[in-house]
């Protein structure tokens, strides 16, 4: 079963996901009643899921490993997803 925040989680999520062409990475939504990122950066290989939720300052993304970004900044999120997935394989980010 759907959650009441589906909708607006998808939004968020389909907002990010129109600027991480712009930083190299290449994403698709999974999940059906229940969305996610599936986000991967083609050079290193690295790859993450990314969650919208709502918090008490807004929402929040949020990705392993212990990435988060605001739904409001959606440049700096996607800068330190970037920053996240552009780690040369074997380095701790």
């Amino acid at each position: 079963m759907a959650s009441g925040y589906t909708g607006e989680r998808r939004v968020r999520l389909e907002a990010l996901a129109e600027l991480l062409p712009g930083q190299g990475l290449v994403s698709r939504m999974v999940g059906g009643d229940d969305p996610v990122l599936w986000v991967w950066h083609p050079r290193t290989g690295r790859q993450t899921i990314i969650f919208a939720t709502p918090s008490h300052r807004g929402w929040l993304f949020l990705w392993s490993p212990g990435g988060q970004g605001s739904a409001d900044e959606l440049e700096h999120t996607t800068a330190a997803l970037l920053q996240t997935l552009d780690q040369a394989q074997g380095e701790q980010p």
